[in-house]
C-alpha cells in the first residue's frame, strides 16, 4: 500500500509502536442506544476462566443479542466457530461491524432462534458470549454508532512531560478533525494487497487479480507460505500448490482446489470465497481511491475545509467511493476527483463487474473529515518491554466507519507498526 502523504496536524509526534501485546488495543462498540459493548474477561488476570451464559426468559422473540468478547480472533472466525458450535448456518448470527484481528474487542451479535442448551455450553479460550436480550431485530452491518479505542502506545523515547505536553497538543489540534484516511488495516495486513487485487477485478481481469491474491509474498509471513506463494508464481501448478499451501490458509486452498479442477475457471474459484469476503476487495479499491483524493485535495491546498462545488454530508465535504452510479462534486473539487480516475485510467461504469456482479458498486460518499471525541490520555507508566521508554494509555471515540489507526498516524508521525 502506498502510504498516505500529509499529516493534517502540525504538533510533533510521540513515536512509539502499537500492538505490542493483544490487550494493547481495545476496541468497544457502541450501540445506537449509547451503551458500550465493555470488554472485561481478556483484560484482567485470571479471568480467562469458563463463565456460563445467562439466558433470560423468551417471551416470543426470534433473534437472541448477546456481547461478543473476543482474543485474536477476527469477527468471521467467531461467527463460523458459534456456528459450528451451535450446528447452525452463519447466516443465522448477524454483526454490525468488523474489528480488529490483533485486539481485545467487545461487539454485539444477534442469533436467530439459537439451540439454547447448546449455547449455554459454549466455550472458547478466545471467545466469551455473556448479556443477553432476546430482541425481534436481527444485528446487520452498519447498525452500531461507532467504536470507543482503548490503546497502549509503546517504546515511546521522550520524558514524561514532554510526552504529555505533545499528547495534549496533538488532541487540542485534532478537535479540528484530521484527514478521514482509510486506515492500513483495510488494505489488507501484512501483504496489503487488497485494494491491488481489487483493482484487476474491476478493469476485469479476474486471473491477474486471483493469482495475485494466491502468489503476491511478503518476508514478514511464514517461510512456509511465502514459499508455497512463490513457487506456484513460477509453476502455475495447482496440484503441486495444494499440498504446499499450509493448511490454515483455507481461504487460498479453496481457490487452488477448485482450480485443480477447473484450471481455468477463475470467476468460479474466487466465488469459493464467503461473500463477505469477495465485497472487501471491491471496498479496499474504493478505499485506495478515497484516500487518492484526500491526498489531493492536500497537495492542491484546499484540503479538508468546504469549497465551492463540494457534495456536503452534514455540512462536511466528501470525497466519492466511487461506483457506477457516482455523483462527482463540481468545481476544484471535482477536478481533484477527475484527475483521480484519470490517473487510475478508470471509468466509473468499470464498477459494474459483470463477470461477478456481486462485485459491482454504485458508490457512495464519505467525509473527508474525521472528528475524534473523548480524546484523554489515561497514563504514562515506564514500559514493561522496552528499557528505558515510556508507555502511553490513550482512549477516544470514533463514528463508525473510522479508524483508531488514522488518529494514531497523527498522534505518532510515524506510521502506525
Amino acid at each position: 500500500m502506498v502510504p498516505n502523504e500529509f499529516y493534517s496536524t502540525s504538533c510533533k509526534g510521540i513515536g512509539g509502536q502499537i500492538k505490542r501485546r493483544y490487550t494493547d488495543f481495545v476496541v468497544e462498540e457502541i450501540l445506537p442506544d449509547g451503551r458500550v459493548c465493555s470488554a472485561k474477561r481478556f483484560l484482567e488476570q485470571g479471568t480467562h476462566e469458563f463463565e456460563p451464559l445467562e439466558i433470560p426468559e423468551n417471551r416470543g422473540e426470534e433473534q437472541l443479542h448477546l456481547h461478543m468478547e473476543k482474543i485474536n480472533r477476527d469477527v468471521n472466525f467467531c461467527i463460523r466457530g458459534i456456528a459450528r458450535f451451535l450446528q447452525c448456518s452463519n447466516r443465522r448470527i448477524g454483526y454490525a461491524g468488523m474489528k480488529d484481528k490483533r485486539a481485545v474487542t467487545c461487539q454485539r451479535v444477534s442469533i436467530f432462534k439459537p439451540n439454547l442448551e447448546r449455547l449455554q455450553e459454549f466455550s472458547s479460550q478466545g471467545i466469551q458470549l455473556r448479556n443477553a436480550e432476546w430482541s425481534n431485530e436481527r444485528i446487520e452491518l452498519g447498525m452500531l454508532k461507532g467504536n470507543s479505542f482503548t490503546i497502549i502506545v509503546r517504546d515511546i523515547s521522550l520524558n514524561e512531560k514532554e510526552l504529555g505536553k505533545r499528547i495534549g497538543e496533538c488532541f487540542k489540534e485534532m478537535e479540528s478533525g484530521i484527514a478521514n484516511y482509510f486506515g492500513e488495516q483495510r488494505f489488507g495486513g501484512i501483504r496489503g494487497i487488497t485494494h491491488i487485487v481489487g483493482r484487476e477485478f474491476i478493469r476485469g481481469n479476474m486471473k491477474q487479480g486471483v493469482m495475485l491474491y494466491l502468489t503476491h509474498s511478503d518476508e514478514r509471513e511464514e517461510e512456509e507460505i511465502r514459499q508455497a506463494r512463490e513457487r506456484l508464481a513460477e509453476t502455475n501448478n495447482f496440484s503441486e500448490a495444494s499440498r504446499l499451501f499450509p493448511v490454515k490458509f483455507r481461504y487460498e486452498r479453496a481457490i487452488i482446489h477448485h482450480l485443480c479442477k477447473y484450471p481455468n475457471d477463475f470467476v468460479g474459484a474466487f466465488g469459493k470465497l464467503p461473500k463477505q469476503l469477495r465485497y472487501l476487495f471491491t471496498h479496499a479499491y474504493q478505499s485506495y481511491l478515497f484516500n487518492r483524493v484526500i491526498d489531493e485535495r492536500l497537495r492542491q491546498g484546499i484540503g479538508l475545509k468546504r469549497v465551492k462545488g463540494d457534495i456536503l454530508i452534514e455540512n462536511r465535504p466528501t470525497a466519492p467511493l466511487f461506483g457506477f452510479e457516482s455523483a462527482l462534486a463540481k468545481g476544484k473539487a471535482g477536478e481533484i476527483e477527475e484527475k483521480v480516475l484519470q490517473e487510475e485510467g478508470l471509468q466509473l461504469q468499470q464498477f459494474k463487474v459483470k463477470q461477478m456482479p456481486e462485485l459491482s458498486s454504485k458508490g457512495a460518499r464519505k467525509s473527508i473529515l474525521l472528528v475524534p471525541e473523548n480524546m484523554r490520555l489515561l497514563n504514562v507508566s515506564k514500559d514493561e518491554f522496552y528499557e528505558g521508554m515510556l508507555a502511553a494509555t490513550v482512549s477516544f471515540s470514533l463514528e463508525k466507519g473510522n479508524y483508531a489507526t488514522t488518529v494514531l498516524r497523527e498522534l505518532m508521525k510515524s506510521e502506525a507498526r
